[in-house]
């Protein structure tokens, strides 16, 4: 009876990991091409609070400006580079473009 109960309950836990497998990559943002053009759709990726990477796996041609890069800060005006304000976690919470 022990052993049935344990086959049953691996069934179970390996039955949940797929699904959470299958269902993962519909939660995440696809990545857009090129710069920021639908600054709704930037400012509401924004609110979510991402993390850098999740940043640059969902815009990959916009360069992530994170206070520990040196750069220039002459003015571009395509949103195609990123000045983020970051939280205590390291999330994203605001930015602006330059």
């Amino acid at each position: 009876m022990h052993r049935l109960a344990i086959l049953f309950f691996t069934a179970v836990l390996g039955a949940a990991a797929l699904v959470a497998c299958q269902t993962a990559p519909a939660t995440q943002p696809k990545p857009v091409a090129g710069f920021v053009t639908d600054m709704k759709a930037f400012d509401a990726f924004i609110a979510t609070k991402p993390t850098p990477a999740q940043f640059h796996a969902t815009y990959p041609d916009v360069m992530l400006v994170t206070p520990d890069m040196m750069t220039t800060r002459e003015m571009r005006q395509n949103n195609s580079r990123y000045f983020p304000k970051l939280d205590a976690d390291g999330r994203i919470v605001g930015g602006s473009f330059m």
